[in-house]
């Protein structure tokens, strides 16, 4: 039992998604005893067990489930392990056992303080700046060479699909701040038109004044406002061009917008002795 809440407590310091199941009650035949706890992972991966089994299937399914639709909550379903179909006890499961399983799933999918919409150079190298600085961020791409776990192996979640689609999925919140380094004017477009329908402090768009011009122009005519949230060109001007030193002066401007700052030189003038 102590793995488990070691487990728990290393996903929670590296800001993983999980879901928790509890064997909560039981009656008559069950494979395990009353508090027994499995982790499950995104991916189906699993830490102890509630006993195995189509019990444990399934329940590993439901957490994926839990798990895709984004958002941290707690819920309790009932498995009736008998052969029985249309059985008013529960979900029925198809197994010997004759018994009847309470699990609670406890959802965690931590809150991402950067969504990351693009997994390009730049992208890489805001997401070795987000570990220096212990922020949790999520990546989004639709090509599968720059959205994945292996490119970005401490994000919360690496979504891989149409960014307009991956957006609905992500846990963005008043503290989020949202950044598009796309490889295309079209999906830059797409992204900051989603990501004007949400809650985030910050949204930062990478390019020339004649391209933010341009889709700030398409956005007005289809009605959408162009918020105070918005920083597009992005970034401070630190003058420098290549993908680590463009990552530097977003988090420098993300920082500056969320603490509320200036963003000018700490120095100090030296009144001439």
């Amino acid at each position: 039992m102590n793995n488990i809440f070691s487990k728990i407590a290393q996903l929670q310091n590296e800001n993983k998604p999980f879901v928790l199941a509890t064997l909560v009650g039981t009656s008559e035949s069950v494979p395990q005893h009353i508090g027994a706890k499995v982790i499950i992972l995104p991916d189906g991966k699993t830490f102890g067990t509630i006993g195995g089994g189509c019990l444990e299937k399934n329940a590993v399914h439901e957490a994926q489930k839990l798990l895709g639709a984004g958002e941290s909550k707690v819920i309790k379903i009932t498995y009736d392990l008998t052969l029985k179909k249309n059985s008013e006890r529960g979900i029925t499961l198809g197994m010997l056992c004759g018994g009847q399983a309470e699990v609670m799933f406890e959802v965690v999918v931590p809150s991402n303080d950067l969504v990351i919409c693009g997994g390009g150079h730049i992208g890489e190298k805001l997401a070795v700046m987000c570990d220096i600085l212990g922020l949790s961020y999520s990546v989004i791409d639709n090509r599968q060479e720059f959205a994945n776990e292996k490119r970005f192996p401490n994000a919360t979640k690496v979504v891989c699909k149409k960014f307009s689609q991956a957006m609905k999925e992500m846990k963005i919140t008043g503290s989020t701040a949202i950044v598009i380094v796309t490889f295309g004017h079209l999906y830059d477009y797409e992204c900051i038109k989603s990501a004007l329908k949400t809650p985030s402090y910050y949204i930062g768009m990478i390019g020339s004044k004649n391209k933010v011009g341009s889709i700030f122009y398409r956005l007005r005519k289809e009605g959408l406002k162009i918020t105070g949230n918005v920083y597009s060109p992005i970034g401070l001007n630190v003058g420098s061009e290549t993908p680590a030193g463009i990552a530097l002066s977003i988090i420098a401007e993300i920082l500056k917008v969320k603490n509320k700052t200036t963003g000018k030189s700490l120095r100090i003038k030296q009144t001439r002795i």
